[in-house]
């Protein structure tokens, strides 16, 4: 019983357990400050656009690292894609016997829950601003290249998949945005009691 108790003790303090607690206690309160930030939707995007104007101001004096943008861009668009796509394909819902979409007016109304949920989006984005931006600082990544091309490039590679997805979002009649959408007030329980009272 004894022994036990001691290789339990020598094994608590080892190095290698020590390092693993002390990621566990990292990884634990970074998710604890991602998890504050979930609700400041607004603050969370004006610290991204700041993010990346440095990014791009870095890229911009540095004249160079453009194969790094360009492998940035690719990756914004395909976020780009799942964000704006819904989480089950509509064409599946129409094959199985589950809940489909609402076609007319009379439809029970369905919110449009995206295949990549904004948090992830800000998230995966912001996090690829800043592995792009410390990439800047080795001249490994700084590949000579004729820049517009690849600019052209990806501006006929946006402008098809944007093609693609609006047409599908026009077949299947979704709209992946919250805005413009018909809220309704929510009435207090002092003012029905005084509509019942009448």
């Amino acid at each position: 019983m004894e022994a036990t108790a001691s290789s339990t003790a020598a094994d608590e303090q080892s190095p290698t357990s020590a390092i693993s607690r002390w990621k566990f206690e990292v990884s634990r309160h970074y998710q604890h400050l991602l998890d504050k930030t979930t609700p400041f939707v607004l603050y969370r995007w004006i610290g991204f656009m700041v993010i990346a104007l440095i990014y791009v101001i870095r890229v911009y004096f540095m004249e160079g690292f453009y194969v790094v943008t360009y492998g940035l861009g690719i990756y914004i668009l395909n976020l780009l894609i799942g964000f704006l796509s819904p989480q089950v394909h509509p064409e599946a819902l129409e094959l199985s016997e589950g809940p489909t979409l609402p076609i007319t007016g009379s439809d029970e109304f369905r919110p449009f829950v995206r295949r990549l949920p904004e948090f992830q989006f800000w998230y995966s984005i912001t996090k690829a601003f800043c592995i792009a931006f410390v990439m800047t600082f080795f001249s490994a990544f700084d590949i000579p290249v004729f820049w517009p091309i690849l600019l052209v490039y990806w501006v006929v590679l946006f402008t098809l998949t944007m093609k693609k997805q609006i047409s599908h979002m026009i077949k299947y009649k979704y709209v992946p945005f919250t805005f413009g959408k018909q809220r309704y007030a929510r009435t207090n329980a002092a003012e029905s009691s005084s509509l019942s009272e009448e």
